[in-house]
């Protein structure tokens, strides 16, 4: 097993990386989230407390990070909707979009510590302290 440390140091080298290679703008929080700009917002940010509604898709099924786990864009699902900022999702995605733009899709790469944690997500496949992908439309702020 590896120390919390080396696997963030290995997920933002990682992120840097694409982010070269693919001419992708990266935010760095230097307490688990990495943000990729794929296409810039038009519109204002959400405060905390706004209902905000976004398309996501997460990656990191049995820690493979190119294994999609969920989709509300897959047959079925609906946007996703919650008040950012709260607690009521994980760390990562409270941090993530609070710095989004409305019309702005970005990856964001949780640390595990940003995620899941420890106890993972077993229904979906997800595993303790497994690093996530999700990659995030903001659809709506409210």
């Amino acid at each position: 097993m590896f120390p919390k440390g080396a696997i963030t140091l290995v997920v933002l080298t990682y992120a840097i990386c694409v982010a070269y290679i693919y001419h992708i703008e990266t935010r760095v929080n230097p307490m688990g989230v990495t943000k990729e700009i794929i296409k810039e917002g038009n519109g204002p940010t959400p405060t905390k407390g706004a209902t905000v509604t976004v398309h996501c898709t997460g990656y990191g099924k049995d820690r493979d990070l190119s294994k999609k786990f969920w989709s509300t864009k897959d047959p079925g699902q609906q946007p996703f909707q919650f008040q950012v900022g709260l607690g009521s999702v994980i760390r990562g995605w409270d941090e993530g979009v609070m710095n989004m733009a409305l019309g702005e899709v970005a990856r964001l790469t949780c640390s595990p510590d940003y995620a899941y944690g420890s106890r993972g997500f077993a229904a979906w496949g997800i595993q303790p302290d497994s690093v996530l992908v999700f990659e995030i439309e903001v659809l709506q702020i409210q």
